[in-house]
């Protein structure tokens, strides 16, 4: 093969293919030691997933309710009514679940760094395809979630005294007492008056 000529005629260096190799030699520290994760996948039901396994300073296992991402709402929602009529707060510890009742205390844990917060639904939502949960803007600073737009969580429905979240233990205040919602009062209404019977006069005979 002739040695590669310039536009003038004149000779170059000739040209070499580059060395095939791996991009990462062997036995090179690992580049992230973060997991791939899928947000398009949210799991529920405490019978399909695994106990978690906690984090240091909790006590046993605990019992998942929900996997799948999380997101988070702030200044464009603020001071907005909620679904249950309260007015959103985003420095409040506030969240939005499609189906749990409303005031239902859920410890959420990041899948990514272990960071924990208890938050208390009073919305509804998220409806994006694998998120489960929107939280507030203070309760997504507190798992560092604001940074990365929607991050893989763990629920946890706080229902009993003892549990801890974040690796402390829950005030009793703070524990779910019932599952369900008050029904509204509804008012008392007047009895209706008793309809008159119309008198048809007979008909006078020709």
């Amino acid at each position: 093969m002739p040695p590669a000529t310039d536009a003038e005629g004149g000779a170059t260096a000739k040209l070499t293919p580059l060395r095939r190799a791996i991009a990462v030699p062997p036995g090179a520290a690992a580049r992230s030691s973060v997991p791939s994760v899928r947000y398009d996948l949210a799991v529920s039901g405490t019978g399909e997933l695994p106990p978690d396994d906690g984090v240091p300073g909790d006590e046993g296992t605990r019992e998942i309710f929900e996997r799948g991402g999380a997101s988070w709402y702030g200044i464009q929602f603020h001071q907005r009514k909620t679904a249950n009529g309260e007015r959103f707060d985003m420095a409040a510890m506030t969240a939005a679940h499609k189906t749990l009742p409303f005031n239902t205390r859920v410890c959420v844990r990041s899948l990514v760094n272990g960071s924990e917060v208890l938050v208390r639904i009073n919305d509804r939502g998220p409806y994006a395809a694998g998120r489960v949960i929107d939280l507030s803007r203070a309760a997504a600073d507190r798992i560092g979630l604001t940074s990365m737009g929607i991050k893989q969580v763990a629920l946890t429905v706080v229902d009993r005294e003892g549990m801890r979240c974040g690796g402390l233990p829950v005030e009793a205040g703070d524990v779910l007492a019932s599952a369900t919602v008050p029904a509204a009062p509804q008012r008392a209404r007047a009895p209706a008056p008793a309809r008159r019977k119309a008198v048809v006069p007979p008909r006078r005979q020709r």
